[in-house]
């Protein structure tokens, strides 16, 4: 620990909810004090105390290119120097929703037309939702369990009794009439969807899934998963909702969904959400679909959306250096890097005979304190996550910043060199031993 850290979390605690403005940022799985980050360039990031970090956050997920990248930077600043926010339509969100379309397309698919620009992933998986239910007129939802899509009532629903009940409040303050509009299923159980389907197909408005989820661990999807929700969805008159927060535009130019049409997995999702690398780390999120679908928004149709910062140029601008500077090059360094760490993270884990498993989606990957990478939620729930609480630790007083959670995805950025990987592989072998010798 570090006293100006320790000052800064005593101070924060007494003006902001647990000291922070949001929750994992607590340190509440890991124990601790929580780092204060003065700084960040390139793959390091700088705490209150001055301490340099190799970092595996990435701002959980936005920093593709790497922290502060020049060129970014400088279109911010550019256009901080013509106002901070209009509250009017500008050039920049033409330009940024034409990239997006334009780069969602794989296998001769191009399931996005339209784009609409929001502030967060919460708000565009929240929109694609009210949009889901105005183009179908039904009201239900499906979900998944072990799926985040952001902290809008009826997706913090907690399974109920059995596959086909509306779900339960997930957490306080959410009315059960809002959560009952949520069925959750077992992530990864299409049997399950088709009892859900076959029981109330006609009142689901859409499947909500993440692309490959990341917040129960890194959970690649099976093959032909996501197709067959497509599938099941479009068969019963509902739509399918990809999240593609998290994914989109960081593992591939087409987020995950290219990254399966290019495996084979021919199918087009109706509503995309989008944002973490869309706004280049800036508060900017979107969704998208086809044009009928879109269509329905206001102004031209009936389902209602608005927000005052919806396309802030300063994000916009963000977004589109992010995005025009995200080539096929960047990806290829973002993979190898999260290749080399992954493979090391696993040699050193296995030198000390911890039981472990490293899931992979693309360039994300995670731990998994498991002998097989979990494909569930319950079974990422029975991994013995206190061996996690050492392992971070004695990474961060190595100087390497991991996400102080296990059930979190770790981020590699462009310019996480060799200097950079080679400080992680230098840091795991310690980190591992702390691992073994953890007891519950």
């Amino acid at each position: 620990m570090t006293d100006r850290n320790d000052a800064l979390f005593a101070h924060a605690r007494d003006v902001i909810p647990g000291g922070v403005n949001s929750p994992v940022r607590a340190y509440g799985s890991v124990g601790g004090t929580p780092r204060f980050l003065a700084s960040a360039r390139g793959a390091y990031v700088t705490d209150a105390a001055g301490r340099e970090y190799v970092d595996l956050v990435a701002s959980w997920g936005p920093a593709l290119l790497g922290h502060a990248h020049p060129e970014v930077v400088a279109a911010v600043q550019e256009a901080a120097t013509r106002g901070l926010s209009f509250g009017a339509p500008t050039e920049g969100e033409v330009e940024l929703a034409e990239l997006i379309a334009g780069r969602v397309q794989a296998g001769g698919l191009r399931p996005v037309e339209q784009v609409r620009l929001v502030s967060t992933g919460t708000e565009a998986t929240m929109t694609a939702i009210r949009l889901a239910r105005g183009v179908t007129g039904r009201d239900l939802l499906v979900k998944f369990d072990g799926n985040y899509h952001g902290h809008s009532d009826g997706l913090l629903a907690a399974a109920g009794s059995g596959v086909a009940t509306l779900a339960l409040p997930g957490t306080a303050g959410v009315p059960a009439a809002i959560a009952g509009q949520t069925l959750v299923a077992p992530y990864g159980d299409l049997e399950a969807v088709r009892e859900i389907f076959a029981a109330r197909g006609h009142e689901i408005a859409a499947i909500i899934v993440e692309a490959a989820p990341a917040n129960m661990g890194v959970v690649r999807p099976e093959p032909g998963f996501n197709a067959a929700l497509a599938q099941i969805a479009h068969e019963a008159g509902a739509l399918l909702i990809l999240d593609e927060v998290l994914t989109g535009f960081r593992v591939h130019p087409a987020g995950h969904w290219g990254l399966q049409v290019e495996a084979g997995e021919a199918f087009e999702p109706d509503i995309l959400t989008f944002g973490k690398v869309v706004g280049g780390g800036m508060p900017l999120a979107a969704l998208g679909g086809k044009r009928a679908v879109m269509d329905q928004l206001a102004p031209v149709g009936p389902v209602y959306q608005a927000g005052t910062l919806s396309g802030n140029p300063l994000s916009v601008a963000a977004g589109l250096a992010t995005l025009r500077l995200a080539t096929p090059e960047v990806y290829a360094a973002v993979d190898a890097s999260a290749s080399a760490v992954a493979d090391a993270l696993d040699a050193a884990l296995t030198a000390e005979g911890v039981v472990h498993a490293v899931p992979r989606a693309g360039s994300l990957f995670g731990l998994a304190f498991l002998p097989e990478a979990p494909r569930d939620y319950a079974t990422a729930k029975t991994q013995e996550a206190f061996r996690y609480t050492p392992f971070f630790h004695a990474l961060l007083e190595s100087g390497v910043s991991l996400p102080p959670s296990v059930y979190e995805a770790w981020f590699l950025t462009a310019a996480h060199d060799d200097e950079a990987v080679g400080r992680i592989v230098h840091a795991l072998p310690a980190a591992a031993r702390a691992a073994a010798a953890a007891t519950a």
